[in-house]
């Protein structure tokens, strides 16, 4: 793992090594082991790379910028190719001289044979430049998840690009102007969706996506892969349980490969649990666990995670997050470049941080939830699928009665669901999968939002952007639409952009054998009933791994890795969360109506209603722009 930057011109002046050396500095925690760069000093076109080194993979080699022994083609690469050592043979066989054991080199020889082609080799994570000093143009590619990140912007004549917004910002040629559309975004989903960025300027490529620049300034950007769901298997269950575990186990022996130490994050829950399990059965001594939990109970799977632990035989390490954590939120918040609202940041930031204390390789279950159809809304999804072809006076009604009879403050997550479900029972099934997802709907955006963003939010409808990931599969099944949306949008927008800043902010590789692009493609063609029921998700996955797990793990329900906001919000940083999104620097900034603010307080505190997902938004929000537009909050 490392941070790569760069910067492409075409009108013949050169790339200053200042420049460069200041984008690369910000990504140092991404690359602690070594820097390194490379420049043209070209009469049209000129180039410059910049790159930071996390050593996993051949530690005496490697280093990057790479070139080839002809000096045609140079590259600066971010992530692991696993299936390197297959390709390597390949190359060797057609004559390609290898001079090192890296898997960087071997994308640098696939390039020169297959062009933008060579993507379609790699399995794995990645996210690469390549400087064709032949043909003076720059390749950029990202993996087909979208596991590494890769930002860029346009000034002039230049390209400017790196893993992370800071470095695009450390050129100093990219002005901070905010990109309204982004806000209304953000607020309703919790992230802001690729390609869009906070800064009108800046883009962050999309998974599965590669882009060229030529010498006259002409981008092209093509997309080269999707996840087909169709069409469907028609093995048996037994075969369909069968082939699921092998390609599993396949993806967690390749993503064991490492100069380094090597673990694993250990939630207790079915993924992480079962990527442990194999990775024991590979593994010649105990598997290194780390897990993270809380007080309180209603939110902590330290028990479920023991209980892997102690099934496994692992060397298993714990760690507790407390309120007064949040001291860290400043930091955090840099790491992340642009606003972001999954609460879970943060006890993801602490167990990365914990675990590289004690290996630099830790392996995941990130992507099973998406893949296998985990998440309990999916299984809202689902009975609301079916419940929609009533009435709709019935289903009004329906909600009604449950809307009166539940409680509007709860700690339990599924009844919360429910509660959140029943408000929008009459609307069609697509638009009630937004809903229960969304933090901010519509009707609250439009409710908060003043002056500018009032207006954005008038004019455009925030749904807008599932709707269109909806469409973006060829099965027409609805649950497959709604797994569909997730792995293009949720998945790379917010799920592994949070895996991604944990980890790398510490130093730290992070791996997923369900994110391998195999191991999708083959579960997004089983039939959705065989992942998602009336009773729950994972259905085949439960199946094939009955006798493997605990019981305990395979029937517990689901979790998810929550933080509880509530009791906080309620509690010890109530004080906090006041001061600062009511504090008379975002009062100023003119984005919301402050009485609609303390509203949703006034109700959260006095247990009226639980609001503490939308002002966990509002807090990051208000500290992302303290330290990124007003430079007034400290990050470190």
């Amino acid at each position: 793992m490392c941070g790569i930057s760069g910067i492409f011109r075409w009108d013949g002046a050169q790339v200053p090594q200042d420049q460069l050396k200041r984008m690369t500095d910000m990504l140092a925690h991404r690359g602690p082991d070594d820097e390194n760069y490379y420049f043209t000093a070209e009469p049209q076109v000129n180039v410059g790379l910049g790159f930071r080194r996390l050593s996993i993979i051949d530690l005496s080699g490697g280093r990057q910028p790479m070139t080839t022994s002809e000096g045609r083609c140079h590259i600066v690469f971010n992530g692991e190719i696993y299936n390197f050592r297959e390709l390597r043979a390949d190359l060797e066989k057609r004559g390609r001289k290898l001079t090192n054991k890296s898997d960087t080199e071997v994308i640098l020889h696939l390039y020169e044979i297959f062009g933008a082609d060579c993507v379609l080799h790699l399995r794995g994570m990645f996210a690469f430049a390549i400087w064709d000093s032949k043909f003076k143009s720059l390749f950029m590619a990202r993996d087909r998840v979208g596991k590494k990140p890769l930002f860029y912007a346009l000034k002039g004549k230049s390209l400017i690009f790196g893993s992370e917004m800071k470095a695009v910002l450390a050129s100093g040629e990219i002005e901070r102007k905010i990109r309204t559309e982004s806000i209304p975004l953000y607020l309703a989903y919790q992230f802001i969706p690729d390609p869009r960025t906070i800064f009108e300027k800046i883009y962050r490529l999309p998974p599965a996506h590669t882009l060229t620049a030529d010498s006259k300034g002409d981008i092209r950007i093509n997309q080269y892969w999707t996840l087909p769901q169709t069409p469907k298997h028609t093995m048996t269950v037994p075969e369909m349980e069968m082939e699921t575990v092998g390609l599993l186990q396949e993806a967690t022996r390749m993503r064991m490969i490492s100069d380094v130490p090597l673990g694993a994050f250990l939630s207790g829950g079915i993924d992480s649990s079962a990527v442990v399990g194999w990775m024991a059965e590979a593994s010649s001594k105990p598997v290194k666990t780390f897990s993270i939990g809380f007080e309180e109970q209603d939110f902590s799977e330290l028990h479920f995670a023991r209980m892997a632990a102690e099934r496994f035989k692992t060397d298993h390490h714990e760690f507790i997050v407390k309120p007064e954590t949040v001291d860290i939120l400043p930091k955090l918040v840099w790491h992340y470049d642009q606003p972001f609202a999954d609460p879970s940041a943060l006890p993801s930031y602490y167990v990365a941080r914990e675990t590289r204390k004690h290996v630099t390789v830790a392996l995941n279950g990130d992507g099973g939830d998406e893949t296998f159809g985990g998440y309990l809304r999916y299984q809202a999804d689902q009975i609301f699928s079916a419940f929609s072809h009533t009435p709709k006076p019935l289903r009004k009604a329906l909600a009604w009665v449950l809307k009166e009879t539940l409680p509007a403050f709860s700690s339990n997550r599924l009844l919360r669901r429910v509660l959140k479900a029943a408000s929008v029972m009459g609307t069609d099934p697509l638009e009630f999968n937004f809903e229960i997802f969304s933090y901010f709907d519509q009707q609250s955006l439009l409710d908060i939002a003043d002056g500018s963003l009032l207006s954005h939010a008038k004019e455009n409808k925030v749904y807008n952007y599932f709707s269109a990931l909806y469409g973006n599969t060829d099965s027409r099944d609805f649950i497959d639409q709604v797994l569909a949306c997730d792995a293009h949008g949720y998945l790379p927008s917010c799920l592994l952009v949070k895996m991604d800043i944990a980890s790398m902010a510490n130093g730290l590789e992070a791996r997923s054998p369900f994110l391998d692009h195999k191991v999708m493609e083959f579960a997004a063609k089983i039939p959705s009933g065989e992942k998602v029921g009336m009773t729950g998700g994972k259905k085949i996955l439960k199946s094939a791994l009955k006798g493997f797990l605990p019981d305990a793990i395979l029937n517990r329900r689901k979790m998810g890795f929550g933080v509880p906001l509530a009791k906080w919000f309620r509690g010890p940083l109530a004080g906090y969360l006041e001061e600062t999104i009511l504090s008379s620097q975002a009062r100023q900034r003119g984005y919301f109506k402050m009485d609609r603010v303390k509203n949703l307080i006034d109700e959260h505190k006095q247990g009226q209603r639980d609001n503490g997902y939308k002002l966990w938004a509002l807090l990051t929000f208000e500290i992302w722009h303290q330290v990124y537009m007003d430079g007034s909050l400290n990050p470190q």
